[in-house]
């Protein structure tokens, strides 16, 4: 049997790639991996908030999956499956260590820029991505991993209920409130900022100052 080519094929079968993964198809399980690698690793950074810790679930799972590849009966999809895998494994992991949690940023390797946007406008969007990271990290645990999977991973609200094994009313009540503690927490930001907008005081409004008596 021909291995799969490592860029995933859209019309690859998900019952098709779990029956060659079963088989040892190395190549199979290499092409589902990058399919899926930056969706798993969001969910899985969203529960634990911290980049190493996500890496080692995101292996763990993986591994996992593979040990138990035979087990899946294609009633969900496949990245389904892997995700309620990786959500559980997080969960323990975060239960199984020190409570006392830090903020870290993502580090991911940064998006790629508008070949277009001047450097002022990559730096404002790149600021504008650490800031909303770090609002999405300060959300309740249950409604950040609901955010990241339905408004950054873009799934449905039936998957999001089966990955999180919660209602589907569950999952709108939690986005809804995972949204409007981002929109306060955003608009506060704003406010801060705005305060401060076109400050003009120091040096240039005793400069201002001076060339004025200076004339009079």
């Amino acid at each position: 049997m021909p291995a799969l080519p490592l860029v995933p094929d859209p019309m690859d079968d998900d019952a098709d790639l779990a029956r060659r993964i079963a088989g040892h198809d190395e190549a199979a399980f290499e092409c589902v991996m990058r399919r899926n690698n930056g969706a798993l690793y969001r969910v899985a950074r969203a529960i634990l908030k911290n980049e190493a810790d996500a890496e080692d679930v995101l292996q763990e799972s993986y591994l996992a999956a593979y040990r138990h590849m035979a087990d899946f009966r294609a009633e969900a999809k496949l990245s389904t499956w892997l995700t309620r895998i990786v959500v559980n494994q997080a969960l323990a992991r975060r239960r199984s260590r020190d409570r006392a949690e830090t903020v870290v940023t993502f580090n991911e390797p940064e998006p790629r820029e508008d070949a277009n946007a001047s450097p002022e406008q990559s730096t404002t969007r790149a600021e504008f991505r650490r800031l909303l990271e770090r609002k999405i990290e300060n959300l309740p645990l249950a409604f950040r991993t609901v955010y990241v999977l339905r408004d950054i991973d873009e799934l449905s609200g039936a998957e999001t209920a089966q990955c999180l094994s919660i209602t589907e009313a569950t999952v709108r009540s939690r986005l809804f409130r995972a949204r409007a503690l981002l929109r306060e927490s955003l608009s506060r930001e704003l406010d801060m900022a705005t305060a401060d907008i076109f400050h003009f005081g120091g040096e240039r409004c005793d400069r201002i100052v001076a060339g004025v008596l200076a004339r009079c």
